[in-house]
């Protein structure tokens, strides 16, 4: 059963503006290491990366409710790619548990992501199923 939908937009050019204009700051205050390495070795796309991961943390938030409040922070929730490549969340802290609370005794949850962008566009899907243990 679906128990959550969230969806959002983010527009690159914003997220480059808040790296030139903050730097290293925006980027530990806003994404995990896993998130920073990955952009790190896309220098030519490194903002689009960037927002791409954005809309995410942004899409799990709606997804789960919250947004950014009651203990749900952006850097509790990190993209990640699993072993085919598709890209996951890894959720710890407030997220994790903003996650558990919702999922109903006997399933377990299931966080389904897609992510996509077209200069200056990034946009992030995401689903939370919960399903039989």
């Amino acid at each position: 059963m679906i128990i959550g939908l969230g969806s959002d937009l983010c527009n690159i050019e914003r997220i480059q503006n808040s790296l030139d204009r903050f730097g290293a700051r925006f980027e530990t205050r806003v994404f995990t290491e896993v998130e920073r390495a990955k952009a790190a070795r896309r220098p030519h796309t490194r903002a689009g990366t960037y927002a791409k991961r954005f809309a995410a943390k942004e899409a799990f938030s709606k997804a789960v409710g919250t947004g950014f409040k009651t203990g749900v922070f952006m850097r509790d929730i990190g993209v990640v790619n699993g072993p085919s490549g598709a890209p996951t969340l890894h959720l710890t802290g407030g997220a994790l548990v903003r996650l558990e609370s919702l999922v109903p005794s006997g399933y377990k949850p299931l966080v389904h992501l897609t992510l996509t962008d077209d200069h200056p566009w990034a946009q992030a899907f995401v689903i939370i199923e919960a399903v039989p243990v």
